[in-house]
C-alpha cells in the first residue's frame, strides 16, 4: 500500500490474492488445527471422516461430470416456481410467462420482468414464501416475466442486439399488441437490470415512451469500479474465455462458478470444506441452494460483447454503446427508476450500482438494503432481520457521493418490498377488474426453456 507507483488495481490484485492464501492456511482448514474437528473425531471415533471421505468422493464425481442427486423437495414447478401462470409467447430466446392475477382489481399497467440470463428466472419465484413474483400479483399488478431459453452450441452467434431484440423488446411488443396498455413498469435484475438499462435508453432515444417505470435490481450500468469481480476481467482472461466459448459455442456457468466463490472464499469454500469433509456433515437444501445449483449457459458472441463493451470498455457509461448501429445514452431516459442495491452484495458492489444517479437526468429513488447479492432482493416481508436506506434524487438535485448518501440515509427496519410496492402504485392507474386479454396460452408456468 506505500509503494509509491503501484497500479491501484495492481494493489487490489495483492490484497485479494493475499486474503485468499490467509484464507486457505487458516488453522480451522486443517483437523489436526480445528478444536472442533478433533473434538468430533474424538465423539464419533472418527466415523465424521469416513462420512466426510464419502461426501468428497460424491463431489468428485460431480466434478468429472456426473449430475449432483434433485432433492425431491425442489422441484421446478412442484415446489419451485409454483405461481401459477400461462406462457404466452415463444420464439428462439424467450418465454413469456403472465401470472394469473390474484385481487379482483388490478392496476392497468403491466409489470415486465427482466431477469439475468445467466442463472434461471425462478429466483424470483422459488416458494410461495419469498416469491417476489406472488408479491407483485397479491400487490394487484399483472406480472409479466421473461424466461431466457438456456442456449447450446446452435446459439453461438446470439449477440446482445438480440438480447435486447429477440428479449425485452418482443415481450414488450406481445403485451402491447393484445391491448396497447399505456405503459409499462419495467423491473431488471442483475445482468437483466444492465439490459433492461441499454434497451430503455434506445427506446428514449427512438421517442418510444412506453415505459412507466424503472426498477433496477442490484444491476450495474458503470462498470468502471465493479468490485473484485473487476480483477479476474482483463483482456488476457477475456481472450482466454473466448477460446474455450470458441470450443463449445457457450460459456457454462460453472465454469465461472469459481470466480464467484472466490469473492467470499471463507463462507463458500473453506467453511464448507471443514463442514462437508472434516466433519462429515452435509448441508440441509434449502430452495436457494437448488436454483444456485441449477446453472445456465452464455452464447459465446454474446458473453464476448458483454465483457468486451461493458467490463473492459464501459461503453454503456460513456455513452459509446450502440444499439440497431445508433449510440444511446442513460441521460435520454425519462422514466422514474427505482435502484436497489445490496450491502454485501460481491457480484454488483452498492457503489458500484449507485453510479447510476451520476449518469441519468430523470428522478431516481435509490434504496439500499442488507445482505448479498441474493438474499438482499429475496426480501420478504417479515424475514427477520432485514433494514433499507432510501433517498430520492429529482431532476436537477446536485449529485452525493456513495458516502455522503450514507451518512445522510436513514435507516429503516424490515423489508424494503412494500415500499417498493408503494412506489409502484403511486406511479400507476386506478384498480380495476383484470382485462380479457387474448393472448396465447401455450403452456403452464413455468415453461418449457426454465427445465433446459
Amino acid at each position: 500500500r506505500d509503494v509509491h507507483g503501484v497500479d491501484p488495481k495492481h494493489e487490489r490484485i495483492v490484497n485479494f490474492t493475499t486474503r485468499q492464501m490467509m484464507d486457505m492456511i487458516a488453522p480451522t482448514n486443517f483437523a489436526a488445527t480445528n478444536p472442533l474437528v478433533l473434538k468430533r473425531t474424538r465423539e464419533d471415533r472418527g466415523q465424521n471422516l469416513v462420512r466426510g471421505m464419502e461426501n468428497w468422493l460424491a463431489d468428485l464425481n460431480v466434478f468429472l461430470g456426473g449430475k449432483r442427486p434433485v432433492d425431491p423437495a425442489f422441484q421446478v414447478g412442484e415446489t419451485l416456481a409454483t405461481t401459477p401462470g400461462k406462457v404466452v409467447f415463444r420464439n428462439r430466446l424467450i418465454e413469456l410467462i403472465r401470472y394469473t392475477p390474484t385481487v379482483p382489481k388490478i392496476h392497468p399497467e403491466p409489470l415486465l420482468i427482466v431477469p439475468a440470463w445467466i442463472m434461471k428466472y425462478y429466483i424470483l419465484d422459488l416458494s410461495q414464501r419469498n416469491s417476489l413474483v406472488k408479491y407483485l400479483c397479491d400487490q394487484g399488478f399483472e406480472v409479466f416475466m421473461i424466461s431466457w431459453k438456456n442456449p447450446d452450441e446452435t446459439d453461438a452467434d446470439l449477440d446482445m442486439q438480440d438480447y435486447v431484440d429477440l428479449g425485452v423488446r418482443a415481450a414488450l411488443d406481445q403485451i402491447a399488441k393484445r391491448d396497447a396498455p399505456r405503459s409499462v413498469h419495467a423491473v431488471g435484475y442483475c445482468l437483466g437490470g444492465t439490459l433492461l438499462s441499454i434497451a430503455a435508453s434506445a427506446m428514449a432515444r427512438d421517442g418510444d415512451r412506453r415505459f412507466a417505470t424503472l426498477t433496477l435490481l442490484a444491476s450495474q450500468v458503470d462498470f468502471s469500479e465493479p468490485g473484485e469481480l473487476g480483477l479476474f476481467i482483463n483482456e488476457s482472461q477475456v481472450a482466454f474465455l473466448e477460446d474455450i466459448m470458441a470450443s463449445q459455442g457457450y460459456l457454462d456457468a460453472d465454469q465461472m462458478a469459481g470466480a464467484f466463490k472466490m469473492l467470499r472464499s471463507n463462507d463458500l469454500i473453506w467453511s464448507r470444506v471443514v463442514r462437508h469433509y472434516l466433519l462429515g456433515e452435509r448441508t440441509s437444501e434449502n430452495d436457494l441452494m437448488a436454483w444456485n445449483a441449477d446453472s445456465t449457459h452464455m452464447p459465446a458472441r454474446m458473453h464476448s460483447q458483454y465483457l468486451r463493451r461493458l467490463f473492459l470498455r464501459n461503453e454503456l457509461a460513456k455513452g459509446l454503446y450502440r444499439v440497431d448501429d445508433r449510440p444511446v445514452a442513460l441521460t435520454d431516459i425519462r422514466a422514474p427508476i427505482f435502484c436497489v442495491g445490496t450491502e454485501k452484495d460481491h457480484v454488483s458492489p452498492w457503489r458500484s450500482v449507485y453510479r447510476l444517479l451520476l449518469l441519468t437526468d430523470t428522478d431516481v429513488t435509490f434504496l439500499l438494503t442488507n445482505g448479498g447479492h441474493n438474499g438482499g432482493i429475496l426480501s420478504e416481508p417479515g424475514h427477520p432481520g432485514r433494514h433499507y436506506r432510501m433517498r430520492q434524487k429529482t431532476e436537477g438535485d446536485p449529485h452525493r457521493s456513495a458516502a455522503h448518501w450514507l451518512e445522510e440515509a436513514v435507516e429503516n427496519p424490515g423489508s424494503w418490498w412494500p415500499v417498493w410496492a408503494a412506489w409502484l402504485k403511486e406511479r400507476s392507474g386506478a384498480p380495476g377488474a383484470p382485462q380479457v386479454r387474448k393472448m396465447n396460452s401455450l403452456s403452464d408456468a413455468p415453461g418449457l426453456y426454465v427445465m433446459g
